[in-house]
């Protein structure tokens, strides 16, 4: 019986995808990989460039960008896999996780919307553009249990994937 674990979504399946794995013996963080090259343009960059059509215009225009990994995630129904960067990125690359860190729920696997497909969202706050290629880690995932409060009722089930809670 699987417990909770990765796997590659249907979409990468040819694409010699490398499941997530811990780098030693004591890490709590499984570490993903990008699934494909991708930039991720300054912010900067992109307000200078916008500012002429108005503040309205560049902030259409900044926006996060999502790295895809090619996988996905199975766990148990108290468990949630948290998505957390790698320390190296802000101090290195000015790369952060735009939502602080990232919640995959046990139910977001194999949604109908996108299978699951574990994506990270990142802003890049330095002066150039970050060239992300395929292969490279790009951030952890760590599972965790969680706890309901005494009076959850919540019994709405996931037809969504990436964001889907927002439409309720």
């Amino acid at each position: 019986m699987k417990k909770r674990g990765f796997e590659v979504t249907a979409a990468y399946q040819d694409k010699a995808i490398n499941l997530p794995k811990r780098a030693t013996k004591n890490a709590a963080g499984y570490d993903f990989e990008a699934a494909e090259d991708i930039v991720i343009p300054a912010v900067w960059k992109q307000i200078i460039q916008h500012f002429t059509k108005g503040t309205e215009a560049a902030e259409k225009i900044v926006k996060p960008v999502l790295v895809p990994t090619g996988i996905k995630s199975y766990m148990g129904q108290d468990e949630y896999l948290q998505l957390a960067n790698r320390s190296s990125n802000p101090l290195k690359r000015f790369m952060t996780l735009s939502n602080g860190i990232g919640v995959i729920d046990s139910d977001y696997y194999n949604n109908p919307d996108n299978e699951g497909h574990i994506m990270f969202q990142f802003s890049n706050f330095g002066l150039t553009d970050i060239h992300i290629k395929k292969g490279e880690r790009i951030g952890q995932g760590i599972f965790l249990p969680f706890l309901k409060a005494d009076n959850d009722e919540a019994a709405t089930e996931r037809t969504g994937g990436f964001g889907s809670s927002d439409k309720k």
